[in-house]
């Protein structure tokens, strides 16, 4: 059995009672009590890797920008009660602290959901406490994280030039970076679904086939960077 489903230990049971194999893809499943079903095998995106690309790249445009580092901050909205959510931004954190911001000037926001109005409000409720900071970029786990941090800083006047948003996910990145003007989201993570599919196909086949057992977790952190240059390709 292959499924990509938020499901839960009934589905697993009834696919066990007739000797099937399953394996999951992307969304982990949950026992009764919400907690991961670490005995089903899984594939699915690096969150922390992915997440740790994001601080690569958000770090790499403020360089180009020439951003004094005095006045930038990291915007992080953060849905943390989410394990996925959670290892991406402490990934994009993590790696723009590796590579020389300083973690005083790095501020957490909660969302209570990962939707555009939600990241607006926890955007704003941070954006309004540091008025000396003049230049925002902002980690968020996906695309409408990033996109509503972006919003909330067009809403308190900060020009696109002083703004710097990486999504992930890249579908709903695409109607931002056909806007005729730019704004401060530059661009989005774009996983290897192709990938995620081919190598659960794969190991499922082998499974069957040969008795080859897959692992319990299996991370795939291949990704491409879409941009305003690249995204219609």
């Amino acid at each position: 059995m292959y499924t990509k489903s938020k499901t839960w230990p009934s589905n697993y049971a009834k696919a066990r009672s007739y000797d099937l194999k399953v394996i999951i893809v992307d969304d982990q499943f949950l026992n009764a009590a919400g907690e991961p079903m670490t005995n089903v095998p899984l594939i699915m995106m690096a969150a922390t890797e992915i997440g740790e690309r994001q601080g690569q790249e958000l770090y790499k445009e403020m360089q180009k920008r020439s951003w004094d580092v005095k006045d930038t901050a990291v915007l992080t909205i953060t849905a943390d009660e989410l394990d996925t959510a959670r290892r991406r931004t402490e990934g994009s954190i993590d790696a723009l602290i590796k590579a020389g911001f300083p973690a005083e000037k790095i501020y957490k926001s909660p969302t209570k959901s990962n939707d555009i109005p939600r990241a607006l409000d926890a955007a704003n409720s941070m954006l309004v406490q540091h008025p000396e900071v003049k230049n925002w970029l902002i980690v968020g786990m996906n695309d409408n994280t990033v996109l509503g941090g972006v919003r909330a800083t067009e809403g308190q006047g900060f020009k696109p030039e002083n703004v710097i948003g990486i999504g992930i996910n890249g579908t709903d990145a695409v109607n931002e970076l056909s806007k005729p003007k730019v704004t401060g989201f530059i661009g989005s993570l774009l996983p290897s679904s192709d990938v995620h599919g081919y190598r659960s196909t794969e190991m499922l086949y082998k499974w069957v086939k040969e008795g080859v057992e897959p692992p319990k977790y299996t991370p795939i952190g291949d990704q491409v960077l879409l941009n305003r240059e690249n995204f219609k390709v």
